[in-house]
């Protein structure tokens, strides 16, 4: 198999993934153990520090008046972090390090947390105006 074919059949595992999330979370109201198992095995190390980003509702919908989006994850220590999901980016060092030199990631915990929280309906919406948008896209790495 070639390496865009398996990466592009991880990406289709994930996005399996995320939907039964959204499917169990708006019947249960919670993740079974045998889903958080199956999400454990496949996100590995990110999945427990982004489903506590979940739980601590650090995971923002910034939207501005002319309807322009994005999304923070308040990362544990505090510091703020872009998320663009469409994109699975985000402006933490793990993101550049682990998933774009190094490859060894699909995602860092912060684009994890985020794609769950929109999974389990948990995006806390943050209206600002349109210059504090403008500089939190002007003020990422």
């Amino acid at each position: 198999m070639k390496t865009s074919e398996a990466a592009k059949k991880i990406e289709d595992t994930a996005e399996q993934l995320i939907a039964e999330v959204k499917r169990s979370y708006s019947v249960n109201k919670q993740l079974s153990d045998d889903l958080l198992s199956t999400l454990s095995f496949f996100f590995q190390s990110s999945l427990l520090p982004a489903l506590e980003l979940v739980e601590k509702s650090s995971v923002c919908h910034v939207t501005s008046p002319s309807s322009r989006s994005l999304y923070q994850v308040i990362g544990a220590s505090g510091t703020p972090y872009t998320c663009f999901p469409g994109l699975k980016y985000c402006s933490c060092p793990a993101y550049q390090f682990s998933v774009l030199r190094k490859d060894t990631h699909m995602m860092c915990k912060h684009v994890l947390a985020l794609r769950l929280a929109e999974a389990m309906d948990k995006l806390k919406p943050l209206q600002v105006s349109d210059s504090e948008i403008a500089s939190m896209i002007s003020d990422m790495d």
